[in-house]
């Protein structure tokens, strides 16, 4: 589904990714892992694209979204979450699933106003959906900005969900959350592998990695130094130096 090849993101003399190889089969639960300013999050953003390519290419099903505007790859199906919280918190629960839907009709302005105007039963249908799968029916109507941090993850999680991804970017989820929300989004992450959707997933909770990743590819200073199974990557003695703290 998602091909990186020789990926590569400079800021002046800093090589924050370079020449990164990787592949995310469809279905698959991919997990990129790596010190703090290894190019995760490069990663993602490019991916995504916030930032252009210094080099290399992107290809999603196929097809090269090196040169597309961020608008165009959700359209084409690529959803992420952030690492920072990034809600509407002016916003209720409900308006921030409503605003994210990426229904095709809403590209055409008379489609977007039928919908604002309440002319869509299958987007409340959807939205009622995400509330459930998020656990936020009860909060619905509540201001994002006034959710607890919990929720807000799980508000962002399903906002994600509102453009129907076929690859969704998880990017540090389970940060600030306490052992048993970390479980409840283990149990939230495989499920949507189940409904189809293909997840890249950037993580430090390795409790989470390990219990939901196919496939884990570790990065260190923007290189691909490992990939492999998670048992493999337990065991591989450079990224037990570069990341897991073991030695080698």
């Amino acid at each position: 589904m998602l091909d990186l090849k020789g990926v590569a993101r400079y800021f002046g003399g800093v090589r924050a990714v370079d020449g990164l190889e990787l592949t995310v089969g469809d279905g698959e639960i991919v997990a990129l892992i790596g010190p703090n300013g290894s190019g995760k999050s490069t990663t993602v953003n490019l991916i995504a694209g916030v930032f252009p390519l210094s080099a290399g290419a992107i290809y999603f099903r196929g097809e090269d979204i090196g040169g597309l505007p961020t608008h165009r790859r959700l359209q084409a199906g690529i959803a992420r979450t952030f690492q920072n919280i990034r809600l509407f918190g002016q916003l209720t629960v409900w308006q921030n699933l409503w605003v994210a839907q990426n229904a095709l009709e809403d590209r055409a302005r008379r489609g977007f106003f039928a919908r604002w105007l309440g002319g869509r039963a299958r987007a409340r249908e959807e939205i009622f959906q995400l509330l459930e799968f998020s656990a936020l029916a009860h909060k619905q109507d509540e201001l994002a900005a006034n959710l607890a941090f919990g929720e807000q993850r799980r508000l962002e999680l399903a906002r994600a969900l509102a453009s129907k991804p076929k690859l969704l970017l998880l990017d540090e989820p389970a940060a600030g959350m306490n052992s048993e929300e970390i479980g409840q989004l283990r149990e939230r992450i495989l499920s949507l592998r189940q409904r189809g959707v293909t997840i890249l997933l950037i993580e430090h909770v390795m409790e989470l990695v390990m219990g939901v990743a196919d496939r884990i590819a570790v990065l260190n200073f923007g290189q691909k130094i490992a990939e492999g199974a998670p048992a493999e990557i337990q065991a591989d003695a450079a990224v037990r130096r570069a990341y897991l703290g073991g030695e080698a």
